[in-house]
C-alpha cells in the first residue's frame, strides 16, 4: 500500500555522490534536471543545501537557488544550521517561482532561536530539530520519546504565541537514526514522541517528519530474503510511523516507499530489534541479512 506521505526530496545534497559532481562542475542544467525528476516523481518541495560552499561563495549559492526556481514551482527547504547562510537564502527565495509558497528553513533549534530573526526577511515554515533541547542556558541532547515531544511540544506552542506561525507552517524533525548503531534506542524514542505529538490536541495540524534515508546507513543492499534491506527498513519504520502521527518524510520519491504487511521479514525483525539497546541491537541487526 502507498504511504499517504508529503515528499520532500533530500537529492539536492552533496552527501550524494552524483550530487556533489554536479555541484563541484557548477553544472546548473544538469541541477536544474535533478529537480525536475524529483518533483516529476512526486516531491512536493525540495530540501537544499551545497555544504560548505554556500558560505564560501554566496555568489553560487544564490545562482543555484535562482537556476533551481526557474526550472520547477515547489518550495525549497534551506537546509542549514547557519542564521547568516538562512539569511542569503531567504533573501534570493522567490515565492511567486513556488506559485506563493513560502520556503522551510531547516532547522531551527531551541539553540538557534536567533533564526527566528529571519522573520524581518520574508516569512518561513520552519522545521524544527526536536533532538535537543535549551536547559538552564545550555543545549542538551533529548534522549527519549518524552524530551523530544516535550521540546516539540514547547518551541511549537512559542512559535504559534510570539510568532504567529500557524501550526500547519511547523513540521517538526523526530532525527531518524542509522540502524546499526543505535545502541541506545533513538529510533524507538523517536517512535514513542510521534506517537505522543500525533495525539496531542494543542498540536492538531502540525506535521511530524524525518530523514529516512537515514536508517539504513552501513547496512548491506540485500535482507536475507532477497529483498532491498536499505527499502525495506525504511518502510519498516513508516509503517510503525504513520499509522502515529507520521506525514512528511525527507527521501528521494519512489514507488517502493511504501507499507510493508504483517509478516513481512525485514518489518517483523524490525519490531524485535526496537526494544533492544546495546550490543543486542548489533546481534539482531545482522539477522536481517544473515541467512
Amino acid at each position: 500500500m502507498t504511504l499517504p506521505l508529503t515528499i520532500i526530496s533530500d537529492r539536492i545534497n552533496p552527501g550524494f555522490k552524483s550530487t556533489r559532481v554536479l555541484l563541484e562542475a557548477g553544472d546548473m542544467p544538469g541541477l536544474q534536471a535533478l529537480a525536475k525528476k524529483e518533483v516529476e516523481q512526486g516531491s512536493s518541495a525540495l530540501d537544499f543545501t551545497i555544504g560548505p560552499r554556500a558560505g564560501e561563495d554566496p555568489q553560487f549559492l544564490a545562482e543555484a537557488i535562482r537556476v533551481v526556481q526557474a526550472a520547477v514551482n515547489v518550495p525549497l527547504c534551506f537546509d542549514y544550521p547557519s542564521a547568516d547562510i538562512q539569511e542569503m537564502c531567504l533573501k534570493v527565495y522567490d515565492p511567486a517561482k513556488a506559485n506563493g509558497a513560502m520556503p522551510i528553513v531547516n532547522s531551527l533549534a531551541e539553540t538557534r532561536w536567533e533564526m527566528m530573526d529571519l522573520m524581518k526577511i520574508q516569512r518561513f515554515r520552519v522545521m524544527l530539530m526536536a533532538s535537543e533541547r535549551l536547559e538552564n542556558g545550555i543545549g542538551k541532547p533529548n534522549t527519549s520519546g518524552e524530551e523530544i515531544a516535550g521540546t516539540a511540544r514547547r518551541v511549537a506552542l512559542r512559535l504559534t504565541r510570539e510568532y504567529g506561525v500557524a501550526m500547519s507552517d511547523i513540521i517538526v524533525d523526530v532525527s531518524i537514526c542509522a540502524l546499526v548503531s543505535d545502541m541506545a534506542g533513538l529510533n524507538r524514542a523517536a517512535l514513542e514522541a510521534i506517537g505522543k505529538l500525533g495525539s496531542d490536541p494543542a498540536l492538531r495540524g502540525i506535521h511530524i517528519s524525518g530523514g529516512i534515508t537515514n536508517i539504513g546507513q552501513q547496512l548491506p543492499p540485500k535482507a536475507a530474503d532477497g529483498s532491498n534491506l536499505k527499502r525495506q527498513v525504511q518502510c519498516a519504520f513508516l509503517t510503525l510511523a504513520v499509522p502515529l502521527g507520521m506525514d512528511t518524510v525527507l527521501a528521494s520519491p519512489s514507488p517502493d516507499l511504501q507499507l510493508l504487511p504483517e509478516g513481512n521479514f525485514v518489518l517483523e525483525t524490525f519490531k524485535q530489534i526496537l526494544p533492544l539497546s546495546g550490543t543486542d541491537v548489533l546481534r539482531q541487526v545482522r539477522k536481517l541479512y544473515t541467512k
